[in-house]
């Protein structure tokens, strides 16, 4: 540092831009060389994650060209006829454009809607529980759920919901009607997101209970103190405390809108609900790898992961406007 003052007080080089730059460059880079050296230990552990990014997120990008061509796997991305634009206006053109993402939408709003807020209320009833040994015991349990494969959780979703399934049973109780559940387009969208609920309930709040124990407890005892009751305590003290957390995750989870995950469409769905249930992850999937239609597919991906960061570029700039907290 010492030397970096004297040579940015030397009048020569204040005089000359161009020296100033370069000997800047080489301070930065000497101070890179030096950090790097000492900090080394943390950038083999950071390596694997660097490593995962690039071999399965960035050099993959390069597929993305296929979504302007007629792709023939013999011929290869670069040996394929390239259409320019046709797929993108084929899908937009089509019956299923509108309605795949219509659905994707919905379901999308009703997660947000229904278990976004659902998990942070669950978060601050964990919060609230005096009981170490019970609070525990929920936490376990409520975080089980997560850790069922997905293949199990829609085996036992559709188990339940056939004509002989218990779930069925108990809705034929109240109306008579003892069908297949998964077979009616009007229940597949309850039985997703009441399922996404009970899985991902846990799981997901834990980011929300790290929060709220890097509350000060201080200041729950000055509201106590002000006459505060546990409502008003929690109202005044613990969403505040936890704010940005709830719109960093709010924004992340904007910004997917479009992505609602297929494995679980696909093991649940049937042609019968199509119009319901067909997303476009799951329309990607059956065009992509059933039909091996992989140029119109990737079209289909590219115009999904565009709207998803044009959401999350939005979502971002409305949370910095009006609550001051962003992710970038």
């Amino acid at each position: 540092m010492r030397k970096s003052a004297e040579f940015m007080s030397n009048p020569a080089i204040q005089s000359n831009p161009d020296i100033q730059v370069r000997k800047a460059r080489k301070y930065t880079w000497e101070n890179i060389k030096k950090n790097t050296i000492r900090n080394w230990p943390l950038l083999i552990m950071v390596l694997p994650t660097i490593a995962f990014f690039v071999l399965f997120h960035y050099i993959p990008m390069g597929g993305l060209w296929m979504a302007f061509e007629d792709f023939k796997p013999k011929l290869g991305i670069l040996g394929s006829p390239f259409v320019g634009l046709e797929n993108f206006a084929d899908f937009f053109s089509s019956a299923y454009c509108w309605r795949t993402i219509r659905n994707t939408l919905i379901l999308s709003g009703l997660q947000i809607g229904i278990e976004f807020p659902i998990t942070i209320i669950f978060a601050l009833l964990l919060n609230e529980l005096r009981s170490k040994r019970y609070k525990r015991l929920v936490q376990t349990v409520s975080y089980m759920p997560y850790f069922v494969s997905m293949v199990v959780v829609a085996g036992i979703i559709v188990d339940f919901c056939s004509t002989t399934g218990p779930l069925t049973a108990l809705v034929g109780a109240f109306t008579g009607n003892y069908d297949n559940l998964l077979g009616n387009p009007a229940n597949w969208r309850p039985i997703y997101v009441l399922s996404d609920l009970w899985k991902d309930l846990g799981f997901n709040a834990i980011i929300y209970v790290a929060a709220l124990s890097g509350i000060d407890q201080t200041l729950y005892e000055a509201a106590e103190i002000d006459g505060a009751n546990r409502l008003q305590r929690i109202l005044r003290v613990t969403i505040p405390g936890i704010i940005d957390t709830i719109m960093i995750m709010l924004i992340l989870r904007i910004g997917q809108m479009l992505s609602v995950g297929y494995e679980k469409t696909i093991l649940l769905y049937n042609p019968q609900v199509y119009e319901t249930a067909d997303i476009l992850s799951s329309f990607i999937y059956r065009k992509g790898i059933q039909e091996m239609n992989y140029g119109y597919s990737t079209a289909v991906s590219l115009f999904n992961s565009v709207i998803n960061f044009v959401l999350l570029i939005l979502a971002n700039a409305f949370s910095k406007k009006y609550t001051e907290t962003g992710l970038f």
